[in-house]
């Protein structure tokens, strides 16, 4: 059994929050590189060129990519020949985010719902933790901002509504979502999961697949590829400016689901796609 103690958490999350929103991770860059090859509209090309620049900046000065430094959504697998010591991990986790925070200068963004206090250091993070083989733990740590987590979208379709029903209702929301998810987005869609909240997980969780993997599923790596088009077909643009490029890649996750289900969940990511991940 592996020990790790809450210390060496704090610090590396600490780190995570200010590494993911001051650096684009190179998956992002090479999505949108291939975006600037493929848009044919001049105000789409600038727009490009100005998210690149953007991100120059925010890296060399180590300032926020976005002025929404978002939630902080966190992503755990812990190995199970790992104890946590010291503490509890998602205190660890939520200690980690307070600090970042704070030294990272990043907005802080969560509230009360009703009341709307703020609470004043970007806590509590949403913490996932998946238990798994080995005796290492996986950090990975997402920003995610209010612009396009508010676009996210569950349906629960009737089984009869099929592929064709996954596709329309996918199209139509990005289409309703317009400018708003700071486009050229990247899609991450969870089909099935056996409940409503789990195929809201997978959808968040797709938004992590690295550039170039498409599901290995042919059938479901097909369904990306439809999907991409008929998103890029609405002729959205980089910031809702017009062009050929609405999304930069749509990320599917699939999950066995009940036989009178087929929950679809939609979860927008904007161009500014940040995470960082750590493994200890």
């Amino acid at each position: 059994m592996r020990e790790i103690h809450c210390s060496k958490v704090i610090k590396a999350v600490t780190k995570l929050c200010k590494a993911a929103n001051f650096c684009l991770p190179q998956s992002t860059y090479e999505l949108l590189e291939k975006a600037l090859n493929q848009e044919d509209s001049t105000l789409g090309k600038m727009v490009l060129d100005k998210i690149f620049e953007n991100a120059g900046i925010a890296l060399k000065e180590e300032i926020p990519l976005c002025q929404d430094c978002g939630s902080t959504i966190v992503f755990v697998e812990i190995g199970n020949q790992v104890q946590i010591k010291g503490g509890i991990l998602a205190e660890a986790i939520n200690e980690g985010v307070r600090l970042g925070y704070k030294e990272g200068y990043l907005r802080k963004s969560i509230c009360h719902p009703i009341s709307r206090k703020n609470t004043g250091d970007n806590t509590p993070a949403v913490i996932h933790i998946d238990i798994v083989k080995g005796n290492s733990l996986k950090i990975i740590v997402m920003p995610k901002g209010g612009g396009s987590e508010n676009m996210a979208k569950l349906k629960m379709l009737s089984p009869s509504a099929g592929k064709k029903g996954i596709v329309d209702f996918v199209v139509k929301s990005v289409e309703e979502a317009g400018s708003n998810p700071c486009p050229p987005i990247i899609i991450g869609l969870g089909i099935g999961g056996g409940s409503a909240e789990r195929a809201m997980f997978l959808a968040k969780k797709a938004l992590l697949r690295k550039v170039g993997e498409t599901n290995p599923d042919p059938e479901i790596a097909e369904l990306e590829k439809e999907i991409l088009k008929g998103v890029n077909n609405l002729k959205i643009g980089p910031q809702g400016f017009g062009g050929k490029i609405t999304a930069l890649a749509c990320y599917i996750e699939v999950e066995p689901c009940h036989i009178a289900s087929l929950p679809l969940a939609v979860n927008l990511q904007c161009h500014s796609a940040r995470y960082a991940e750590v493994i200890l």
